[in-house]
């Protein structure tokens, strides 16, 4: 008897969870014998209700709702005994998990994927007790997303995060930063650190062009200290993932990497101000599997 577990962010994309609450319902019907639906009330109750159906066996948990949703599902299913398989319908602004598993934006595509789309792994990265399932951010990016309103978020999209990341470079002295991994050490000044699981960073569907979800590493971009000018040149190389000439910037891959600070600097997951400094990042290769198209 499969059964599946709808959560449903009712305010999240100007309430269209509740607009496609229904259809998506009958979507998961054709595919699973019982369909329970929970609505969000609160903060963390996502992770609560994935938690459940981890705990009850569910066969599969549907995160309807924004990028802020959907980490906290994947919070609840995480290192569990069961995890079931995870489902997506983006409502949020920026999507990037969507993105970079060929989920549809639209929510009403995204729902019939559901349908019959095959299933597949996919990494996600821990720090401390959390879970993250895109990026972490240490410096420009992190104030950046702080300054983002959000008018400019509906209005501009991953577009306001590049504008308020010039502004960064332009007002702000570089961060004192630690880095140790297998591959690289680092102990200097830099405007930016970001660490990601996926291609697809703010929106920007080639910031790590060579990144898979199922490669089981973590993509580490490091920008060297730079001047404002500098910045106009190496923002765009970074966002698009051209870095065959950007000197500005050092890019490896590792598993883990620890990140400190003499400063007090706090970080940003997958769109959110988090911890602060110091933190070891890791991945957890292929932990759980996704509905999603292969292409």
């Amino acid at each position: 008897m499969s059964k599946a577990m709808l959560i449903i962010n009712p305010s999240s994309g100007k309430e269209l969870g509740k607009k496609y609450a229904e259809f998506a319902e009958g979507t998961l019907a054709q595919r699973f014998a019982t369909v329970d639906v929970r609505f969000t009330e609160k903060e963390l109750d996502a992770t609560e209700f994935a938690r459940t159906a981890s705990h009850e066996h569910y066969d599969a948990v549907v995160a309807m709702g924004g990028d802020g949703t959907v980490n906290e599902v994947i919070t609840g299913i995480a290192e569990q005994d069961h995890r079931p398989t995870l489902g997506i319908v983006p409502l949020g602004t920026v999507n990037d998990l969507a993105r970079a598993l060929h989920i549809p934006t639209d929510a009403r595509d995204a729902i019939s994927v559901l349908e019959d789309a095959p299933i597949r792994p996919f990494d996600i990265g821990k720090y401390g007790s959390h879970y993250f399932m895109n990026v972490i951010a240490v410096g420009l990016i992190a104030d950046a997303v702080e300054e983002v309103s959000v008018e400019q978020k509906t209005s501009l999209g991953s577009v306001a995060y590049f504008i308020e990341g010039l502004k960064a470079f332009k007002d702000h002295s570089p961060y004192p930063l630690i880095l140790r991994a297998k591959e690289k050490t680092f102990d200097g000044e830099t405007p930016l650190l970001i660490v990601s699981l996926t291609n697809s960073v703010g929106g920007f569907e080639s910031f790590a062009k060579d990144a898979r979800v199922d490669d089981g590493l973590l993509h580490v971009f490091l920008v060297k200290q730079l001047g404002f000018f500098d910045a106009l040149q190496a923002l765009p190389k970074l966002l698009t993932g051209d870095l065959s000439n950007a000197d500005q910037i050092e890019y490896f891959t590792t598993t883990e990497v620890e990140i400190e600070s003499d400063e007090t600097l706090s970080i940003n997951a997958d769109g959110d101000t988090a911890d602060e400094l110091p933190i070891t990042v890791r991945v957890l290769p292929q932990h759980l599997n996704v509905i999603a198209p292969t292409s």
